[in-house]
């Protein structure tokens, strides 16, 4: 079904962001966040709030390298916008490497338009560093450098925060929502049921929650791949019938009980750029 005003006008607001990005144009790109906006980049490490350190996130991250976006689909869902993509980063030491990711982008309309309110990145640190490792030397270097731009810029708390990242639900994690997906592909609600905290809520398609019953009759027969495994979180590119999506589950803090499932569904919305 054709897009509405609403849905169009988030998805130009998300799509400024690689704008800015590939510009190189920091005031552009800080100026689409909400003044309290907040970013998390990844997802699991400490946030970045205001618009103050989201311009110190930009200069470690953003401002020395270079970066391209391969966009599979956008989702929207609500007032947020889901892309399944990959992203692209040459380091100033001429390292390249390619990051899997689920972006999700929470947006609210101020009297300037619509602004992200906040950024959620979900990659996975640990693997990215061992994909920059395998680079070699220029990699390695890459590395090198990046230390002190972290602690220059966020201080030793700042750095310190982004590696909370490497701390989260990981492959348990990934194990708990393949069986999850499963359950729900083979029609076993008993089965999703058993890995659902008693007060977990289901949303497919966000902003929907329904009855696992529900939820598993809709999702016979899914297909999923690209599991990424950030914070406590767990997100996932899914098919459902005709739709295409992506699926974030989320974790209760110190146990692999899944409190949350929401996906976000195609439907007939185009993929941007």
């Amino acid at each position: 079904m054709p897009l509405d005003q609403t849905a169009r006008d988030l998805l130009a607001a998300v799509h400024a962001s690689p704008r800015a990005v590939a510009a190189h144009d920091k005031t552009a790109w800080v100026a689409l966040f909400a003044e309290n906006a907040a970013v998390h980049d990844p997802y699991g490490s400490h946030a970045h709030i205001g618009t103050e350190a989201i311009g110190r996130f930009y200069n470690v991250f953003i401002g020395p390298n270079a970066i391209t976006f391969d966009v599979d689909r956008d989702l929207v869902g609500g007032h947020s916008v889901v892309r399944d993509l990959r992203i692209a980063i040459t380091m100033s030491t001429g390292a390249t490497v390619t990051v899997p990711m689920h972006l999700r982008y929470d947006l609210a309309e101020t009297e300037d338009g619509w602004r992200i309110i906040r950024l959620a990145a979900h990659w996975e640190l640990a693997a990215m560093i061992a994909r920059l490792l395998r680079v070699g030397p220029s990699g390695v270097l890459a590395g090198t450098k990046l230390g002190p731009q972290l602690v220059g810029e966020l201080g030793v708390g700042g750095a310190m925060g982004m590696m909370r990242a490497l701390r989260g639900v990981g492959g348990g994690g990934k194990r708990v929502t393949r069986r999850l997906f499963e359950a729900a592909a083979a029609g076993d609600a008993s089965g999703v049921q058993a890995l659902l905290a008693a007060d977990a809520v289901v949303e497919s398609p966000t902003g929907a929650p329904i009855a696992v019953a529900e939820f598993v009759d809709q999702a016979r027969n899914m297909e999923w791949g690209k599991l990424i495994a950030a914070g406590r979180t767990v997100s996932a590119s899914v098919r459902i019938g005709a739709s295409h999506g992506v699926a974030f589950v989320e974790f209760a803090a110190r146990q692999p009980r899944v409190t949350g499932v929401t996906v976000f569904l195609d439907g007939a919305t185009p993929s941007g750029a």
